[in-house]
């Protein structure tokens, strides 16, 4: 039993089976839900439902009218979305738990803090002007049969090399 615990819970996975476990399951979640898995609108619904607590409530514009907001009885739990928004972050945690992976580490200096802000700010831009994330636009693009989940997918990989280099100039 420890033999499996281990190769389950601390050996990293091949990529193949990651890839295959992640594909059926983005099926699974089509098949239920009826919609292919997306990320950026539940962030969007989480800063509606938080701008609603403190009265602002006029969410007119395009970029709303494009995503929608809670209808047909939705909130900020009941909504598909964002539960698996939550279902991510909480497996997430769970996982390097399991895998006694989770370590609190010092921040090395305020520099690292800034590119983290930084990063985090443009990744959101560029998510909130392309009408979505790299699960919207590749994970559930490619598997729809959509060119465009491959024309993102060659741009997302450019972007990552050069986006590594910049960090490896200016970081080490």
């Amino acid at each position: 039993m420890n033999k499996l615990y281990d190769k389950l819970l601390k050996a990293p996975w091949p990529y193949w089976a990651a890839a295959i476990l992640l594909s059926l399951l983005n099926v699974f979640l089509l098949m239920v839900t009826g919609a292919p898995w997306r990320v950026t609108s539940g962030f969007l619904y989480w800063g509606m439902w938080v701008l609603e607590k403190f009265g602002y409530n006029d969410f007119s514009g395009s970029y709303f009218e494009i995503y929608g907001g809670f209808t047909g009885g939705e909130t900020f739990l009941l909504n598909t979305v964002s539960i698996l928004n939550l279902a991510v972050i909480l497996g997430a945690l769970l996982s390097v738990l399991i895998s006694s992976e989770f370590k609190w580490r010092r921040i090395k200096n305020l520099k690292q803090v800034a590119f983290a802000i930084f990063g985090g700010l443009l990744m959101g831009y560029g998510a909130s002007i392309a009408f979505g994330c790299n699960i919207g636009a590749f994970f559930s693009g490619i598997p729809s049969f959509s060119l465009h989940g491959w024309v993102f997918g060659v741009f997302m990989v450019l972007g990552g090399v050069i986006g590594s280099k910049i960090l490896m100039r200016y970081m080490v």
